[in-house]
């Protein structure tokens, strides 16, 4: 119970400090066995690398929600009426072209009909975005403790011996795995929404779209919780319609179809690539993991689901002895 507050940065750290193993080894042999250097220079770039664009990013959300709250309160928000193509989306587009029309001509009144839904879409995204920000924070500590991990003698061999006292032979083995599945996870998950986010970002930003710094966070918050970024996109599609010309318009909603079809060559491609089981089961774990445990489930997930399903492996295929 002491440790608890204590154990996510913990285990940050260790998943950090595998994942930056084979990096650090590769410098620290480039620059003469300076391990102490090594670390220090892989852990202030990748500091810079969060804190740089998160700052960026952050100070961009704050201007444009304060924007969007001083527009509001002096009643120049205004949401431009919708096109009449709207009406002919399948299923949902009488409804929608309804409450946008409504929207554009009281939004005031339209807030106040909806507040009920808005305020659990808004709890929503709020959670999503402050659950992003606090793995940050503690991405940010992690990264200096497994700095000093990468440097302390003996703590490679001090994780082995552990998996040796659990899984006897097995124990190099399964810790090649566990080294293995954080790679395929960093990859995958983390990779892969960063990669999404900034295609995404960039078409924002070029389409013209309001507020781009806030979708292109929520798109990467939906990636790593493994939800389709079409909540997203579908919006903002509808928008360019509404705004853009009907071939401008196209391109648009064109390129961030492909942007998000991404998704379905880069997961399988980075999340399973060098892994010693199947991607499904990591893939599994990854899901199981984040809702067990939250974000850092992300990653125990995925290591007990492939060890277990190593365990599950050798137990089908040992032969019975009378």
């Amino acid at each position: 119970m002491i440790m608890l507050p204590f154990v996510s940065i913990i285990l940050w750290s260790l998943i950090l400090g595998i994942a930056l193993h084979p990096l650090h080894n590769t410098l620290s042999t480039k620059m003469g066995g300076r391990t102490k250097l090594a670390s220090s220079l892989i852990i202030i770039t990748l500091i810079l690398i969060v804190v740089v664009p998160t700052g960026a990013l952050v100070t961009s959300l704050v201007d444009e929600a304060r924007t969007l709250k001083a527009m509001y309160q002096e009643g120049t928000l205004t949401i431009p009426p919708p096109n009449d193509k709207v009406r002919d989306f399948p299923v949902v587009g009488q409804q929608l072209y309804d409450i946008w029309t409504a929207a554009s001509l009281n939004l005031e009144a339209t807030i106040v009909k909806y507040k009920d839904q808005l305020a659990d879409v808004g709890k929503t995204i709020g959670k999503g975005i402050l659950s992003s920000l606090s793995a940050v924070v503690q991405i940010m500590a992690s990264l200096i403790i497994a700095g000093i991990l990468l440097v302390v003698p003996g703590v490679g061999d001090s994780i082995r011996k552990f998996f040796r006292k659990l899984a006897g032979e097995k124990g190099d083995e399964f810790a090649d795995l566990a080294k293995q599945t954080v790679g395929s996870v960093v990859k995958g998950i983390i990779g892969v929404a960063m990669i999404l986010a900034t295609l995404h970002g960039i078409i924002f930003l070029l389409a013209g779209v309001p507020f781009a710094g806030i979708w292109t966070v929520l798109v990467f918050v939906l990636c790593v919780l493994q939800m389709p970024v079409i909540f997203i996109t579908l919006p903002i599609i509808l928008y360019l319609f509404s705004t853009h010309e009907v071939t401008p318009a196209i391109i648009w909603t064109v390129l961030l179809f492909i942007a998000g079809l991404s998704d379905n060559v880069l997961k399988p491609l980075l999340l399973g690539k060098g892994a010693a089981v199947p991607m499904l089961v990591i893939f599994i774990g990854v899901i199981g993991g984040f809702i067990l445990l939250g974000f850092i489930g992300l990653f125990t997930g995925a290591i007990v689901m492939s060890i277990g399903y190593k365990l599950f492996i050798d137990w089908l295929n040992t032969t019975e002895v009378n």
